[in-house]
């Protein structure tokens, strides 16, 4: 079933809540979220070929820099409203709306516009916190930034450094992950890239408004849905498991910004 419905003046898009999700995985704790194989590696081919291919819709990446990240912020980023930019963005968007773990972790009201960047030797992006709102190009809608999303889009033999480091209160996580595979976590935390010493770090990067805003909201109801699937694999009673998906849905309900 099709979670998303275009908008007809600009490429964001509006989410119906989910009824059914299915995972394979174990949660992560601090909203700090694995998603592998968001692209297969067909997909993947396609995406870095055109990338690769892209000349002149490469442009330096402090363009959408505020004024914070600016000074710190050395990279290259597709321009927003390239051809190729829409192109890639739409393949994402139709995959992670068909992705179970993204919509549990996420609850999504609507995607900010993919877009994608590359670091080469001696790039890198020092410590920033996200802005809290972003202007939808072309639209001038505005959006507010819960969680920052990374689609990893080399593969981590390809290049050294490049890790995108996170910090929150528990201390510091570094992520490099396989071609393909998407990390998710908080828009608030201080986050980085460091030096790429070595070959070249491509990759895609987006925000989600969700329609639970409070963090620790989104993640009760991320682990209860991940319980709720663990039940209904195993065969758990049949009125608990009622019970317990009714009061998912009851809270969804009583926290949900629809």
């Amino acid at each position: 079933m099709n979670l998303y419905s275009k908008l007809k003046t600009h490429r964001t898009r509006e989410i119906t809540f989910p009824m059914v999700r299915i995972y394979t995985l174990k949660d992560l704790s601090f909203m700090l979220v694995h998603i592998p194989k968001v692209l297969n590696s067909e997909q993947l081919a396609l995406v870095r070929t055109k990338l690769d291919h892209a000349g002149a819709a490469w442009v330096d990446g402090r363009v959408t820099a505020g004024f914070q990240g600016a000074p710190v912020k050395n990279n290259q980023q597709v321009e927003e409203l390239s051809p190729i930019a829409h192109e890639l963005g739409d393949l994402v968007l139709a995959l992670i709306e068909r992705n179970p773990r993204f919509i549990s972790a996420c609850l999504p009201k609507a995607v900010y516009p993919p877009m994608f960047n590359r670091y080469s030797e001696g790039m890198n992006f020092g410590n920033h916190v996200d802005g809290s709102i972003r202007i939808v190009p072309g639209s001038g809608r505005r959006m507010r930034t819960d969680i920052s999303v990374t689609l990893f889009l080399t593969d981590p033999s390809d290049y050294d450094g490049g890790e995108l480091q996170i910090e929150d209160s528990f201390g510091m996580h570094s992520v490099k992950l396989d071609a393909g595979d998407m990390i998710v976590y908080p828009a608030s935390s201080l986050h980085r890239v460091t030096p790429i010493t070595r070959g070249t770090r491509v990759a895609c990067f987006f925000w989600v408004p969700s329609m639970i805003r409070d963090e620790g909201q989104r993640t009760l109801l991320f682990e209860m849905d991940n319980a709720i699937q663990i039940l209904n694999q195993t065969g758990a009673d049949e009125a608990a498991r009622s019970t317990l998906v009714g009061n998912y849905h009851n809270l969804v309900r009583m926290w949900a910004e629809a």
